[in-house]
């Protein structure tokens, strides 16, 4: 294949521009939707700020959109966004220290030696380690451990598709899920107002539901090929692999005392966090302030060198730099339909359309709205962020509860994460 010939195909613009395409869009749709609000009242009980779904005007733009208030938008997205970005930041900063200690790829290894000989038992470990990995939103931050989890699987005689089906799937599923995902259950629950992974049972049952599924599947195609190679998608490559006998070789990384404790911080870092998020009512200072924690317990345990750690964190934190401009970005599109008066009238438009299609009709609807929306805002918290100020809302006008709404969004994100070409 030529230079050329790998160059042709669609090139999809960057997040960062279809932001700024969305933003113009609204500028469009300001002129032309009516702006409304409705009535908002305080509740005395909890002190948040709710609406009077009865109460619904029409009313005169009151600050039209003008040329600096398009680019303004963007600097207050971020800084309104800041809460967010900032635990971003500092959860990607600790993560990062973790796994370049080694300590993930040695747990990977353990599961392994113990799983040894048992070849199906090493496929249904690594999924669900892979799973457990996306749940807590490790999305391209579970790219670098794929490799690895090939080698381990074509090393067990199994074709490329079934080695990369593992780890792929994995993620996908655990990420879809949002047990803990931070980045579509977290972000979506800040803004209609519920607590922080609540709702947490659900989302369990719906990953292992999604595991089983998935278990069934590739060990199907795994045993399918295996007995008989030549039913492989890579048949070709299979083959030749298996005459040369090939055997995957990989490092294994030491599973040392500081590593194991290294990983249980890290369980008891999830499980704190849901904790204080559901019972102790902690938002995203708290949450922050715990992996700043464990960010120096990690320091301690592993023995690291201060200035090393630090930097690590740094460039860990750089890593998720791009996703929290694009939640800033996604803010501003928020920002905008705000000054224009039109997200009331958009919720109170839909509210009418939907009112009488029943629950099911509706649910699937939005389902289908993430999903199209997921195609042009690739982004999980970005897109959270511009499509729950609008869900929320309707959902409690049309008699839906929140959790499902933010259920129905994080699928409908999760499930095309894959499929789609951007």
């Amino acid at each position: 294949m030529s230079s050329k010939d790998k160059q042709k195909g669609i090139n999809f613009p960057h997040v960062y521009i279809m932001f700024m395409l969305v933003m113009m869009l609204v500028v469009i749709l300001s002129w032309i939707v009516p702006s409304g609000e409705y009535e908002r009242i305080v509740n005395p009980e909890t002190g948040i700020t709710e609406l009077n779904t009865e109460k619904f005007t029409y009313v005169e733009q009151a600050k039209p959109i003008g040329f600096m208030d398009f680019f303004t938008a963007l600097h207050n997205g971020v800084v309104q966004s800041a809460d967010i970005i900032v635990m971003l930041l500092f959860a990607s900063g600790a993560l990062f220290i973790l796994e370049k200690s080694g300590a993930i790829a040695a747990g990977i290894h353990k599961l392994l030696s113990i799983a040894a000989g048992k070849e199906k038992l090493i496929i249904i470990t690594l999924l669900i380690l892979f799973s457990v990995l996306g749940t807590i939103g490790f999305g391209e931050g579970g790219i670098p451990f794929i490799p690895l989890a090939m080698a381990v699987v074509m090393g067990l005689g199994y074709d490329r598709i079934t080695a990369f089906a593992i780890p792929t799937v994995g993620l996908a599923i655990g990420f879809t899920s949002g047990v803990v995902n931070f980045y579509t259950t977290g972000v979506s629950q800040s803004i209609v107002g519920l607590p922080i992974y609540s709702g947490l049972a659900f989302r369990i049952v719906a990953l292992m539901v999604f595991v089983i599924i998935s278990i069934i599947y590739i060990l199907r195609y795994a045993n399918k090929t295996k007995e008989d190679p030549s039913k492989s998608i890579v048949a070709t490559e299979y083959l030749e692999e298996l005459e040369n006998s090939k055997t995957a070789e990989y490092e294994e990384e030491e599973f040392t005392l500081s590593r194991k404790l290294a990983l249980v911080g890290l369980v008891l870092v999830l499980v704190g966090s849901a904790f204080g998020a559901i019972k102790l009512g902690w938002g995203m200072p708290e949450l922050s302030a715990v992996y700043a924690i464990y960010a120096i317990i990690l320091v301690l345990i592993l023995k690291l060198k201060p200035s090393e750690a630090a930097e690590t964190f740094g460039i860990g934190a750089a890593r998720l730099l791009p996703t929290g401009l694009a939640i800033g970005f996604a803010r501003s599109v928020m920002i905008l339909m705000t000054q224009a008066q039109i997200i009331d009238t958009a919720v109170h438009s839909l509210s009418n359309l939907l009112s009488n299609t029943g629950t099911i009709i509706t649910l699937l609807v939005l389902f289908i709205v993430v999903i199209f929306f997921n195609f042009f805002v690739v982004s999980g918290s970005g897109k959270a962020i511009i499509l729950m100020p609008i869900m929320g809302p309707l959902g409690k006008i049309l008699g839906i509860n929140q959790q499902v709404m933010v259920v129905v969004y994080q699928f409908g994100d999760g499930f095309t994460n894959y499929l789609w070409p951007t």
